[in-house]
């Protein structure tokens, strides 16, 4: 074989492995997958050698190669790394590579870093990966003009961060959705020409792409070799998968993402400096369990990731809406603490003029017709009890009848022209603006300060159309989301303790670049346990369950008007950072019992439900659901089992539960705190009355290869089960 023609380097950790070979002029990707092992010199020849596809007939006349930044330069057809133009020129960009560092973890994983110069716009740009310890693969961009640079402006058009994908990743799932029906899943075959989701709302919306995965054929919850990416930024995005009929180089197709640009929105004169929202890259051999377990390995590894119990929440939303009354909240908050609540949320309608939600967004006062004393014999009240005290405020948005629209309404975001039709009775403030960051920031400083709040739920409740700044009606949504970091980091730097929610109409802005400065995401409006279900389980197929709000609702549905079983709400409440939305002053003694009860049970296994692996099972009948949370040692689980509709089958047979060592025995039981289920059979299986009346001891290879036959439970119904390890 001949020798190594160039440097190659690799990221490995976890099973998965980043391999690049450091050619000129820009460098290419040799392998994004399953872990190839600690190489050879003859190894990595190899690995050079087969990375050379074959030349094509009418085609270009040496190999195409896929590179890190690809581009027209390398004969790639498809969507370009970046495009743009120096005033109509430099529309060719031949990048090249100037300099490369690689730093491997002893521990697993480590960083490349390749800068690339592009001499006809004057651009520099510097690319960098970085693989931790648990396999995610995240890239972003710095693309810069040195001071010396023609001095006309390069406007940037797109910027993407793209990965090769092999031949056999031929499946393509990512998520839709709407207003309390956020991540709906949807899969199509891949296909040739570019699969592309753009987000146009200024957030990444309830029908957020929110995790865009490629697989083999039908790879499902565990099985199944998966590649998946997230794209880490707030506001307007781009998520692609492409395959040309040539391919990429010797791989199949690209995946990859960034944010979408609007047209003259990045501008980059001398001096200036764009920096590519991150990209998170995974690869599984384990279906989707797989990655979720990756990506939360990822987010529970951050310094700033909540580290105390997820305390139990009452949000005052459901129970009282815009009726806000000291003495009914004082009842409220004595029931809550009652139950075993441990932070009590005011919810919107406690500012200047807000008794309904067309009027007072933007005036950040407490109402003294409602409020003479202000908040804080709530809050000091809340606090005697044992609670702490956090508050709603929607501070990018503003209401045409409030005192800050008409005093300012030059810090509304639209066109010169006029603005366009109110959304939610709302418009956009511009954050960008330094007056405006400077009235926000003082007013949640003030808020925070003066009610000593520990949480903020910090809502966003329209969508950013039109958003440009008047007179010159320049392009501001990437300039919003920048604002919006800064102002929540400034909030989070005056207030180290202070939690803050992203909620945004529900779960509107879930994403990892807003979660880099809060502490949890609204997943939903909707509280109804059939549509949370689902909704839960997609929203933990990237974040861990304790960065996911999950209430318990009154019996009818306020978004969908269905009645359901208090079992089956808090049951499914239980995986999530749990918290309740309802109106405990109306409820009787037996439904406070049972609410005591389940936050009893909430506090005795969040340690497991916020630390332990998510896992889910492939089930062929969509009308039911196994799925729990698996300690990372294997000693303890807790399984929800749970019908959403009737289906045709009588029997659901035997039934694996995920996680679990076949070799390992293990006791387990059927929690009945909640109470049991309705079951729609004569008796249930023999096994299921032992677990109800006590520990029930199997093997492994029982629970975990040939698996229960589970009971058949009414529609809107869930079991509880524990299993622990018997050593």
């Amino acid at each position: 074989m001949p020798a190594t023609p160039a440097r190659i380097v690799s990221l490995r950790a976890a099973g998965t492995c980043f391999a690049v070979e450091l050619i000129e002029p820009v460098p290419r990707v040799l392998h994004w997958g399953a872990d190839l092992g600690e190489l050879s010199p003859v190894d990595l020849t190899a690995l050079s050698l087969t990375a050379e596809a074959a030349t094509l007939n009418n085609s270009l006349d040496v190999p195409r190669r896929f590179t890190l930044w690809p581009t027209e330069a390398d004969g790639w057809s498809g969507t370009p790394a970046h495009h743009g133009h120096l005033g109509g020129t430099a529309t060719a960009p031949r990048p090249a590579m100037t300099e490369a560092t690689h730093r491997a973890d002893p521990a697993g994983g480590g960083e490349l870093r390749v800068r690339l110069a592009e001499p006809a716009s004057g651009l520099d740009i510097t690319l960098t990966y970085t693989l931790d310890a648990q396999g995610i693969l995240t890239a972003d961009a710095v693309i810069s003009r040195g001071e010396s640079a023609d001095p006309t402006p390069y406007d940037l058009a797109g910027a993407l961060t793209l990965l090769p994908l092999p031949r056999r990743a031929t499946e393509i799932l990512d998520f839709t959705g709407k207003w309390s029906r956020e991540r709906s899943p949807q899969r199509r075959p891949l296909s040739h020409g570019v699969h592309s989701r753009d987000v146009r709302r200024g957030k990444p919306g309830a029908d957020s792409p929110y995790l865009l995965a490629v697989g083999v054929p039908g790879f499902g919850y565990r099985t199944g070799e998966v590649w998946a990416t997230h794209v880490a930024w707030s506001g307007d995005q781009r998520y692609l998968v492409e395959q040309l009929p040539e391919g990429a180089g010797v791989h199949a197709s690209a995946l990859g993402g960034g944010e979408l640009l609007r047209a003259g929105e990045i501008r980059l004169a001398p001096g200036d400096t764009y920096r590519t929202p991150r990209c998170h890259f995974a690869w599984s051999a384990d279906g989707l369990d797989g990655i979720a377990d990756r990506f939360h390995g990822h987010l529970r590894a951050r310094p700033q990731h909540p580290r105390g119990p997820r305390p139990l929440v009452l949000n005052s939303w459901e129970a009282v809406y815009f009726d806000h009354d000291l003495g009914r909240l004082l009842a409220l908050a004595d029931r809550a603490a009652a139950v075993g609540v441990e932070r009590f949320v005011l919810d919107d309608g406690w500012f200047s003029g807000r008794r309904a939600d067309t009027a007072g967004l933007g005036d950040w006062l407490v109402d003294p017709a409602v409020w003479p004393d202000g908040l804080g014999p709530l809050a000091d009240h809340v606090r005697a009890l044992g609670m702490d005290f956090g508050l709603w405020v929607e501070p990018e948005m503003v209401n045409p009848d409030s005192r800050l629209a008409r005093t300012h309404p030059d810090w509304i975001l639209g066109p010169a022209a006029g603005l366009g039709p109110t959304a939610r009775h709302q418009y956009v403030l511009d954050l960008s603006r330094p007056d405006v960051f400077a009235y926000l920031l003082k007013s949640l400083d003030a808020l925070v300060g003066s009610y000593d709040l520990a949480y903020l739920k910090w809502d966003h409740n329209r969508e950013l159309h039109e958003a440009v700044h008047a007179p010159g009606d320049r392009p501001a949504a990437h300039a919003q989301v920048e604002a919006l970091y800064r102002l929540l980091d400034a909030v989070k730097q005056r207030h180290p303790g202070l939690e803050i929610e992203s909620c945004a109409s529900g779960g509107g802005r879930v994403d990892l670049g807003v979660l880099l400065r809060t502490d949890r995401v609204w997943a939903s409006d909707c509280n109804d346990p059939v549509e949370r279900q689902a909704i839960q389980s997609w929203t933990v197929q990237l974040l861990p369950p304790e960065l996911v709000g999950s209430h318990v609702g009154a019996e009818r549905n306020h978004t969908t008007g269905r009645v359901t079983s208090d079992t089956f709400r808090t049951a499914t409440a239980l995986f999530g950072h749990a918290g309740i939305e309802q109106d405990l002053t109306e409820c009787s003694e037996e439904e406070l019992a049972r609410l005591t009860a389940w936050s009893a049970l909430y506090r005795e296994l969040r340690p497991l439900l916020h630390t332990g692996r998510t896992v889910r099972a492939d089930l062929e009948d969509e009308a039911r659901l196994l799925h729990g949370v698996v300690a990372h040692d294997g000693s303890r689980a807790l399984y929800c089992w749970a019908r959403v509709s009737t289906s045709a089958e009588g029997q659901s047979g035997r039934t694996p539960l995920p996680g679990l060592r076949p070799d390992a025995r293990y006791r387990l039981r059927v929690r009945t705190d909640l109470g049991l289920p309705s079951f729609q059979q004569a008796a249930p299986p023999p096994w299921l009355t032992a677990a109800v009346e006590g520990w029930l001891t199997l093997p492994g290879a029982v629970l975990a290869t040939a698996g229960l036959p589970m009971p058949t439970l009414n529609p809107g119904q869930a079991l509880l089960i524990e299993v622990h390890r018997q050593d």
